[in-house]
């Protein structure tokens, strides 16, 4: 089973390769589908490894695979899986010299993604997650417009003061370890609660690990590169950040938080991780409330749901579960959501909230999704972000955080206002009548340039667009997979239960 491990970070590394060369054009198109093929396949024979009591390693331990390991590894794949596979065909508008390089970026994005959930060393996991930093601000700016250049230039420079930051503090963790004898940066060891561990420098090190972590993470107040980001990038390249990169980053937190934890206690970053989540809950609420584009809507939507993951990991055991459920539901609402916003803006033409109104009457294709999409995302049962946000809620009141959890369920609640305000604003009523159309057609033949209807012109209204202007496949899997996967107690109960263990200190 140990081959599990190489394949996600060699199948990913083979195929950029391939979508580099010239002649390999036609492979190189399907090659980022091809690789979070292989994340997912890898994923899940991991998962079924650990549950079955093993515990895969390789080099000497340098990679690993436990619960969460594996559980993340197949976040990633299917996450990358709906983006690429949905995106499909979107980059044909990009410039034709940047295709093989887009194609070649998104596969080693998947597996530097792949590295950091594996890696057994929270050196080489920064590492990892510094190694998306350079590849998606490539993403980012792909189209090669000023915006998307200059949201990708923002991106680096917050980014990598991030990561610059997390480095700091892994050096001083890396420090406090060198006073017991062996000094190491595998997280199963400095998560021992028998480690002599200098008490100083891991709260120095927790601190500004889990800060820069934070800034990768999307959190406020170090939030500020994600909705320019989100916004710019090509559609499937939003859905991967928020779905994958957004998760990772956390997932790092979450690492840190366990070897911080057993040397000092939960109560220092649980102030930390609680105003951190509460402020981008406040951030989102704001800035949703008068949004006017719909992809920096889903981006705020990601700051908003970070928010939330982030007081569940303030909590503690008792949500964690929840809250490594709530990664595979927001990952995959939106890695379907970014792809449905990159569809809608192509034939739309434009982003604007404004711009783009009764779409269920005039593109019902785009729009039965969209809601259904909309509704995971807002919260609605059965989707599992609604089990996801009561199971912190609930062990948040359970754990003496009952304030906490309190204002972010009145956060919550004007977040799923606007939400479900600016959905209702693209989707539902009549299409508005232009000079010389039907209130729901396209403009008639015939019409003179003043926009008039020459005398004995039948107007005709236009059929409805049903075209789902991509695959419907993975979308479909996506959602019904959020819409039955919190029902399932085995093996996605077993396992959510076996990963929280995990973070709780259980080797």
């Amino acid at each position: 089973m140990n081959f599990a491990l190489w394949t996600p970070l060699a199948v990913p590394a083979v195929l950029a390769a391939l979508s580099l060369t010239g002649g390999a054009r036609p492979l190189g198109r399907l090659g980022p589908i091809a690789s979070s093929t292989a994340v997912l396949l890898s994923g899940l024979l991991l998962v079924g490894a650990v549950l079955d009591g093993q515990v895969p390693s390789l080099g000497g331990g340098l990679l690993r695979a436990d619960a969460l390991s594996a559980y993340m590894l197949t976040v990633v794949g299917a996450v990358g899986l709906v983006s690429t596979w949905g995106g499909l065909g979107h980059t044909e508008k990009a410039p034709g010299r940047f295709a093989g390089s887009y194609d070649a970026l998104i596969s080693v994005f998947l597996a530097a993604m792949s590295l950091a959930v594996l890696a057994d060393n929270i050196g080489l996991m920064w590492a990892a997650v510094e190694a998306t930093t350079i590849t998606t601000a490539f993403l980012v700016g792909h189209h090669r417009t000023r915006s998307s250049l200059e949201a990708a230039w923002k991106y680096v420079i917050l980014g990598s003061v991030g990561v610059a930051i997390a480095l700091l503090g892994i050096v001083l963790i890396y420090a406090a370890s060198r006073g017991t004898g062996e000094p190491t940066l595998s997280w199963l060891v400095l998560s021992r609660t028998d480690l002599p561990l200098d008490p100083a420098l891991i709260r120095a090190g927790g601190a500004l690990a889990v800060l820069g972590f934070a800034t990768k993470a999307g959190l406020a107040p170090m939030h500020s590169w994600l909705p320019d980001a989100h916004s710019q990038a090509p559609a499937p390249v939003s859905g991967l950040m928020s779905g994958v990169l957004l998760a990772v980053a956390l997932y790092a937190i979450l690492r840190i938080q366990t070897i911080t934890d057993a040397v000092i206690g939960p109560d220092f970053l649980r102030v930390m991780l609680s105003v951190g989540g509460l402020l981008s809950l406040f951030v989102a609420a704001a800035l949703l409330i008068r949004q006017r584009d719909f992809k920096r809507m889903l981006a705020y939507s990601s700051i908003e749901h970070m928010g939330m993951m982030a007081v569940g990991a303030a909590i503690g055991p008792a949500a964690l579960p929840a809250v490594l459920l709530y990664v595979l539901g927001h990952g995959l609402t939106k890695a379907t959501l970014f792809v449905l916003s990159g569809r809608i803006l192509e034939v739309e033409g434009t982003p604007r909230i404004d711009d783009v109104r009764a779409l269920l009457v005039r593109r019902p294709g785009l729009a039965v999704p969209w809601l259904i999409a909309m509704a995971a995302l807002v919260g609605f049962p059965p989707f599992s972000i609604f089990f996801s946000e009561v199971g912190i809620i609930v062990a948040g009141f359970g754990t003496g955080m009952g304030v906490v959890v309190g204002i972010a369920l009145v956060l919550l609640l004007v977040i799923f206002a606007a939400l479900t305000r600016l959905t209702v604003a693209m989707t539902i009523g009549a299409p508005a009548a232009a000079p010389g159309t039907d209130p729901a057609g396209p403009a008639l033949p015939g019409t003179d340039p003043a926009g008039t209807v020459p005398a004995g012109t039948i107007a005709v209204r236009a059929a409805p667009d049903r075209s789902a202007h991509g695959p419907r496949l993975p979308l479909i899997l996506a959602l019904a997979t959020t819409a039955v996967v919190a029902f399932i107690a085995e093996p996605v109960g077993t396992l959510l239960a076996r990963a929280a263990a995990v973070l709780g200190g259980a080797q």
